[in-house]
């Protein structure tokens, strides 16, 4: 399934968006995904998440700002890569755990290759590990969706200017990682997964989605070889044993949802 979503269907009405908009912006978002009115000069902000109410909250949200455009939404971290590509957004509003390819990797990728397009990750997870992850791939704002009413719109304004946005409760998590580095003495950023490449992720990612060599073979536009030779590479850095072994590891680096 193409996870590009048409910007004219399934929209949600007023009351099913309401935990994320105020009532006030209701009449507003409606009027501007029903009668969009662009301007050359307006902001491109391309949404991605596969969970359809908080993408369509996110556009709700975003829709109700003058002049802003949601110029596109993606529901996996390939499409949004491609999507980017396509579109080239000012601001990417991105998820972490989606399915095909997750957002931290597709993130990386959309950096690489548009270094000026800022990026937000939206997410409801709080692991320290994750969220300086996040931070080390040159994202500069991360916020959780439950936080999403209040900070999404000052986030955006920020990046906009190129500026950096943090909430406290992601200052107070980066900062107990700086103590936990410090009073350990580490040099290093000790991720559990900074062995691997970003194709190795990818890789990773869906075979512990359960997709064969020859599916992760079509999916990457690689052999099938070369997917058993990254396989191999990736089972021998990891020190696992078995495809369990390699799904356990995925889960607990964040890459895929248990």
């Amino acid at each position: 399934m193409d996870a590009s979503i048409p910007r004219s269907n399934n929209l949600l009405s007023p009351t099913q968006i309401s935990f994320f908009l105020p009532k006030r912006l209701h009449f507003a978002a409606r009027t501007r995904f029903n009668c969009p009115t662009l301007h050359m000069s307006a902001p491109r902000i391309l949404v991605v998440d596969d969970h359809d109410i908080v993408r369509q909250g996110v556009c709700a949200l975003i829709a109700a700002q003058p002049d802003w455009i949601v110029c596109g939404e993606a529901r996996t971290g390939r499409d949004a890569i491609r999507l980017a590509a396509e579109l080239t957004p000012e601001i990417v509003v991105m998820d972490l755990l989606m399915p095909d390819l997750n957002g931290l990797d597709a993130a990386r990728q959309i950096k690489k290759h548009l270094p000026s397009t800022e990026i937000l990750v939206l997410s409801g997870h709080e692991e320290t590990e994750l969220i300086q992850s996040v931070f080390d791939a040159g994202i500069r704002a991360y916020i959780f969706k439950s936080q999403a009413r209040t900070h999404l719109v000052p986030a955006i304004t920020a990046l906009l200017a190129h500026k950096p946005y943090l909430t406290s409760r992601i200052s107070e998590v980066l900062f107990r990682r700086f103590e936990q580095q410090q009073t350990a003495g580490q040099e290093k950023e000790g991720r559990a997964d900074a062995p691997l490449t970003a194709r190795e992720r990818e890789i990773v990612q869906l075979l512990a989605e359960g997709h064969s060599n020859k599916e992760v073979a079509s999916s990457l536009a690689i052999s099938i070889k070369t997917v058993e030779t990254h396989r191999a590479s990736i089972m021998r850095k990891l020190s696992l044993d078995s495809l369990s072994d390699l799904v356990r590891f995925a889960i607990r680096s964040k890459i895929i949802e248990p």
